[in-house]
């Protein structure tokens, strides 16, 4: 791999852990600020919602911006980001700053996958994309938790500064390693991603990527206080969780991309129900210590390896319905991710101020992933309605 995908890669970790780390960190910040958990959970849901809707806009309107420089001021707006953060006096001034950072994010992700593949021979296109995402899921194993651990000893704004470093050492490695003659790609206009809006098949699909990826988000955001208040584990215990929850995500990644291969939609349909069935049996392990972290180990396992089929999935149906806008659709599918963030998260500190309180995030979130299974269903169904007249055309 040209030393240029590297460069690309630690931007992809600096981005994923300033994504995730908050989770680890939401009882310190919501004690620091004096706030409660469910507004400490609403900085996962803004920052999702600034991917959601920074990255198709921002995407459409850096289109005619040289690669390296646009590359160059989104890591610049990445580190101006996360230093507020770390330097906010208040609430308010958090989400402004995790906002910011969420615009880099989203832009980075859609451009940086294309470059990746530009930067190698065709037949290595999707090891060089698979590549620069490693760095997303090496955040969430090692990042996160170092990050969390961090944030537990010195304080949840030291956190923030290790990842604007993290963001210097990415902008430095942008600047030094990726070539100045990097090819542009036809921006998508905003009108091309009103026609895949437009496209009901597709829709059904983007609604399944929210509900099914997001459901687990209902717990998952507040997967610290739960550990700490349900579970009864000490705070300095919680970074060496996620690292056994980020490993199973790893594995989670990989294996589901290999079970989606030959069917998406049976796979989807699999993994969802599984999903769903583990979520509410962590309703009844979350006050036992050792089952919980069995729980947690198969939970992260399944609330990633939905991830290659939704893709691959939105892909091929954006193949049939919008043969023009591929790449529109799919850019859409990573915006339906970061919604199910935000809704998840949303839905979690509403159930948490609720009389259910922090027990009842994962068979809420069950609900939502059920939701998702049922779509899919009919999705399928739909699919085989029109595979005979698919081949008689």
């Amino acid at each position: 791999m040209p030393l240029a995908i590297f460069a690309l890669t630690i931007a992809a970790y600096a981005i994923g852990t300033t994504e995730f780390v908050i989770v680890g960190l939401l009882p310190t910040v919501a004690t620091d600020l004096h706030i409660t958990l469910p507004l400490a959970g609403l900085i996962v849901s803004v920052y999702a919602l600034g991917v959601t809707f920074g990255a198709p806009i921002l995407t459409a309107l850096t289109g005619k911006i040289e690669r390296k420089p646009l590359l160059l001021g989104l890591m610049a707006l990445f580190i101006v980001g996360n230093t507020a953060a770390a330097l906010s006096p208040s609430y308010e001034m958090l989400l402004v700053a995790r906002v910011i950072a969420a615009f880099a994010h989203g832009v980075f992700f859609s451009v940086g996958a294309t470059i990746a593949a530009d930067l190698v021979p065709e037949n290595r296109r999707a090891s060089a994309i698979a590549m620069m995402f490693m760095g997303l899921t090496v955040a969430i194993v090692t990042g996160v938790p170092i990050g969390t651990y961090i944030g537990q000893v010195f304080g949840w704004r030291a956190t923030f500064w290790a990842v604007g470093a993290l963001g210097i050492l990415a902008f430095a490695a942008i600047a030094a390693l990726l070539p100045n003659t990097l090819k542009k790609a036809p921006p998508a206009s905003l009108l091309d991603q009103v026609r895949v809006l437009g496209s009901g098949r597709l829709l059904i699909v983007f609604a399944m990527t929210a509900l099914g990826y997001g459901g687990t988000f209902v717990a998952f955001t507040f997967l610290a206080p739960i550990l700490q208040d349900v579970t009864g584990f000490s705070e300095s215990s919680v970074s060496l969780i996620l690292v056994l929850y980020g490993i199973a995500i790893a594995a989670g990644n990989i294996g589901g991309g290999k079970i989606a291969n030959h069917n998406p939609v049976k796979a989807l349909i699999g993994l969802f129900a599984l999903q769903a069935i583990v979520l509410v049996i962590f309703s009844f392990t979350a006050g036992s210590p050792v089952l919980t972290l069995i729980t947690l180990a198969a939970l992260g396992f399944l609330s990633f390896a939905n991830v290659p089929g939704l893709q691959l999935y939105v892909v091929q149906l954006a193949k049939e319905q919008r043969p023009g806008a591929v790449d529109v659709a799919s850019a859409l599918n990573i915006a339906a991710f970061n919604l199910g963030i935000a809704l998840g998260a949303w839905l979690g500190g509403v159930v948490v101020e609720s009389p259910m309180g922090l027990g009842a995030t994962p068979w809420v979130g069950a609900i939502l992933v059920a939701v998702a299974l049922l779509l899919t269903i009919w999705s399928g169904a739909l699919d085989r309605r029109a595979a005979p007249m698919l081949k008689t055309a």
